[in-house]
């Protein structure tokens, strides 16, 4: 089949962008499609898709436009509009909830339509491709989920963004009319599809590097808890830093900050005697070897679409402190892979943690739940579905 996949943008390294490579790895000669590719701001993942065909928008002429990634958002639907991706015979989409992917051409005609099952099997090729969407989520900025700039403050700011965003979720649903089959990378967020879209979507589960003879640590010999990944107000690590400037205890937080806020969350600790410390963007391998040895990784994220970093911790047999919300209760195991609180508060999340340290949680639990999202699973019913469909 000749195969062509779509990416809001790359510029990145996160769980979406973990998701595009590995559906690389399953379509290795497909072309990539994004609004704009800026591999100098991905730090050590730079290297990660080079060796791929990536075809950009014509943001790629706009000076400086990978500093101006959320503005673009308006330009966004007409730089994907243009693409006509109509001569493959399947396009998948990879829809982050950031832009709008889903407006590129995959039909001869004009019209967006929405084919089911039986009227696909007799449609040929010369009448374009089918349209897949593995969706991480519909943007979250649209329909009221927490984001990573806090947009509202400003009145001005907030009755023109509102405005905009009116007409952004017209141009949503509009996109959605042109995708055949919704992907879901959770409950939560197939529960989100058919809200906004009303849409049915299968789910399948993103893909986490799980190694079935990674070692793991000796409890005893753990020092730190751990937290990180994409740095961004939703991920609630403000809510993790004060937990811990409270109790005291040894933090290691990684990952890459975004719209400043990482520089924001420095600044709490610089007048506090705290062990909290700030490690950065890092490799695979070092965010692993950080996971083996740390006591529990803490995730505060709210309503998270799935949330690959939990999974990633199980993998090397370490337990999760998480706020219970979105993706995470598909994946976490409550009193036996770790331990869920609510509210999202400091207060809650030291009760969680101190609850943690009386449970004795089995290592041999958490790699057993981890390896239900495996890599090679993802491929095999990425593969699978996709042969159904076609």
């Amino acid at each position: 089949m000749k195969v062509a996949i779509v990416h809001d943008y790359i510029k990145e390294y996160g769980g979406a962008e973990r998701v595009l490579e590995e559906l690389l790895r399953t379509y290795p000669k497909a072309d990539v499609y994004t609004a704009l590719y800026y591999p100098s701001s991905l730090g050590p993942h730079r290297a990660r898709f080079q060796k791929y065909r990536i075809k950009e928008s014509f943001f790629r002429y706009i000076p400086f436009a990978y500093k101006l990634i959320s503005p673009l958002r308006v330009l966004s639907p007409l730089a994907f509009y243009l693409m006509d991706l109509s001569g493959y015979d399947v396009v998948i989409v990879s829809q982050t909830g950031a832009y709008f992917p889903n407006l590129v051409k995959t039909k001869s005609g004009n019209e967006p339509t929405i084919m089911n099952h039986e009227a696909r099997k007799t449609n040929t090729k010369q009448n374009g491709a089918f349209h897949i969407c593995y969706t991480h989520t519909p943007p979250r900025y649209l329909y009221g989920y927490m984001t990573a700039r806090e947009w509202k403050k400003n009145p001005i700011v907030r009755v023109v963004a509102e405005l905009v965003n009116h007409f952004l979720r017209i141009v949503d649903y509009h996109a959605s009319l042109r995708v055949d089959q919704f992907i879901a990378n959770s409950n939560e967020v197939a529960s989100r599809i058919e809200k906004f879209y009303r849409r049915e979507a299968k789910v399948i589960y993103p893909p986490v590097a799980v190694n079935p003879k990674s070692e793991t640590r000796n409890s005893n010999a753990k020092e730190y808890y751990l937290a990180g990944g994409r740095l961004a107000r939703a991920k609630g690590m403000d809510v993790i830093l004060e937990a811990f400037i409270q109790s005291g205890k040894p933090l290691k937080i990684f990952g890459k900050g975004f719209a400043g806020y990482a520089e924001e969350l420095i600044a709490k600790i610089k007048n506090n005697e705290s062990r909290i410390e700030f490690v950065g963007e890092i490799t695979d391998e070092e965010k692993l070897e950080l996971m083996r040895g740390a006591k529990a990784y803490i995730f505060a994220s709210f309503d998270e679409d799935f949330g690959i970093t939990p999974v990633e911790a199980m993998s090397v047999g370490t337990p999760v402190v998480a706020y219970a919300s979105g993706g995470v209760k598909e994946t976490v195991v409550d009193e036996k892979t770790g331990v869920f609180y609510s509210p999202n508060t400091e207060e809650e999340l030291n009760k969680a943690i101190n609850k943690l340290e009386r449970l004795k949680i089995e290592k041999s639990d958490c790699v057993a739940q981890a390896k239900k999202f495996s890599d090679q699973r993802f491929r095999e019913e990425v593969k699978k579905l996709v042969v159904s469909l076609v």
